[in-house]
């Protein structure tokens, strides 16, 4: 009896340590880098499946409240996880940009490669690396946004750290080639994604901010549904409304292309 009764206290004491336990191997455990932190939110926005479809409705509202809106399909293709990606933006209205085709070819190792396609003039333009940081069709994004900014263009910095979000302050290594002299990030804790971002210009005044309005699950992926884009030094902002959203479609590299530009495959359309 004795014996019976010492093992029940022995295995109620054994239910307590787990807590303990995982509480001593929080305190243990070494915290994410700064480096592993980028990454993981590079992948949670970019990376989602092997690759992706979306309708995106842009409304462009000016200093002085007057709207402008474009509507556009974009196709996104993952060549490596974390690495080389194609993106393929269709644009469907308003009439002006009808047919208008923007198609980037993600690079790790150099700088991207963009093209536009101009219908109206039958004409193919690329993109050079030095307009990357230049209005996206008139609205308050910039061409780099759509593919995003490559992580070894920054030095990193992790500067807090909350409940809720890693805080992360990224410096140009290349100053001269951008309009900001630094940016922070709020990156969720839980899934990664970078819910808000603000620069600074080269006098360290904030000038722009972007930021996600409602984040989803789709398909299993917490994927940002409604974003803005504030130009607080212009008065404008940009609000990008994402649906038709899809992963692993089974997208084709051959419509990638240069030949796709002038006569869009029937994904990019419909």
């Amino acid at each position: 009896m004795q014996r019976k009764l010492t093992l029940i206290i022995i295995a109620s004491l054994i239910l307590l340590i787990p807590g303990l336990s995982c509480a001593e191997n929080a305190a243990a455990e070494k915290p994410l880098s700064v480096a592993e932190i980028v990454k993981r939110a590079n992948l949670a926005a970019y990376y989602a499946g092997d690759d992706g479809r979306a309708t995106v409705k842009m409304t462009i509202t000016d200093s002085q409240n007057r709207i402008r809106e474009r509507k556009f399909n974009i196709l996104r293709l993952d060549l490596e996880d974390g690495g080389r990606q194609m993106f393929y933006v269709y644009f469907k209205e308003p009439n002006d940009v009808k047919g208008m085709v923007f198609m980037v070819h993600k690079h790790i190792d150099r700088e991207d490669d963009r093209w536009l396609y101009l219908p109206a003039l039958d004409l193919v333009k690329r993109i050079a690396a030095s307009d990357k940081r230049t209005s996206f069709v008139g609205s308050d994004f910039f061409y780099e946004d759509v593919s995003g900014r490559g992580l070894n263009e920054d030095e990193h910095k992790l500067i807090a750290t909350t409940d809720k979000f890693y805080i992360v302050e990224n410096f140009p290594k290349d100053p001269d080639s951008v309009e900001f002299s630094s940016y922070k990030v709020w990156i969720d804790r839980q899934n990664f994604l970078p819910v808000k971002a603000e620069y600074k210009d080269k006098e360290g005044t904030l000038y722009r901010r972007v930021e996600a309005l409602e984040i989803k699950d789709i398909a299993g992926f917490p994927t940002v549904t409604k974003s803005r884009v504030e130009n607080l030094a212009g008065g404008s902002a940009t609000v990008s409304e994402f649906s038709r959203i899809k992963y692993n479609i089974g997208l084709k590299e051959k419509i990638f292309s240069e030949r796709y530009l002038r006569r869009p495959p029937r994904s990019a359309r419909r």
